[in-house]
């Protein structure tokens, strides 16, 4: 929401603003709860990296954790200057990292191992190029929530074909972030006006933020047992200080 104050990134030119006033405390930040609010997104994604190079998870998971930071980073350039091309930082590692969780998703049933992965990696260069060039407004939030969408019926076969109570719990955490984390986000974009007249703003994008990062660290951490499991390692959910769940292998001895 803009409210005309001189700032340091000059006039706003992003298509979309959020329901926060606009360099309230600082000249250099635009939106300020909406910048720090990705944090938090940052540090899960590093934790969930530490532990899948640690216990030597495959690339692809390291790339999934920090794909969650690059996307984060670029969230709060974005909500720190509300500038286009900064808005383009956000929503292209968006569809980015969508793409990437559909390789992770459908890549142990592949037959032709390197089809998929390159058209994958064609269509998400071919949409960056084509959204550095024009503005979709609603388009892109339908085709980012398409994206999403196809990976619901393959997360769903993981989901009911695992056993382990645990990795059911990070599955359904997942849901509940992310049901939460829209509902925080579609009140701050349709009743922003209302919201504006409150003595204190909830600040509803904010939290979308933070919900989605935790929901992206319990997706990948789910998808991490799940894969395990596929390789015969016996994977287990563990609690770092009783709290925050990562999962433990136990590959098998090479005879």
């Amino acid at each position: 929401m803009a409210d005309g104050i001189p700032s340091f990134w000059g006039p706003v030119t992003s298509t979309k603003e959020c329901c926060e006033q606009n360099y309230v405390y600082s000249s250099y930040v635009a939106e300020f709860f909406n910048t720090v609010s990705n944090i938090p997104c940052i540090v899960l994604a590093l934790i969930g990296l530490i532990n899948a190079l640690r216990q030597r998870f495959e690339k692809r998971f390291s790339v999934l954790h920090i794909s969650n930071m690059v996307l984060a980073m670029g969230s709060m350039l974005y909500h720190a200057t509300l500038q286009r091309v900064q808005q383009q930082s956000d929503e292209t590692p968006m569809v980015w990292e969508i793409l990437l969780y559909m390789y992770i998703l459908h890549s142990p049933d592949w037959h032709y191992r390197s089809t998929m992965p390159t058209f994958l990696f064609l269509y998400g260069a071919v949409f960056a190029i084509v959204h550095s060039f024009f503005n979709f407004g609603i388009g892109f939030k339908i085709h980012y929530v398409a994206l999403c969408l196809l990976c619901i019926p393959r997360t769903y076969k993981y989901y009911i074909y695992t056993a382990d109570a645990s990795a059911k719990r990070l599955a359904k955490v997942y849901v509940a972030t992310l049901v939460l984390g829209s509902v925080c986000g579609l009140c701050d974009r349709f009743f922003c006006k209302q919201i504006s007249s409150w003595p204190i703003n909830p600040q509803g994008h904010a939290l979308w933020h933070v919900f989605m990062g935790f929901n992206s660290y319990y997706a990948n951490t789910f998808l991490m047992f799940c894969r395990a499991q596929q390789r015969d390692w016996s994977p287990k959910v563990v609690y770092f200080m009783g709290i925050l769940p990562y999962v433990k292998i136990e590959k098998p001895k090479v005879q």
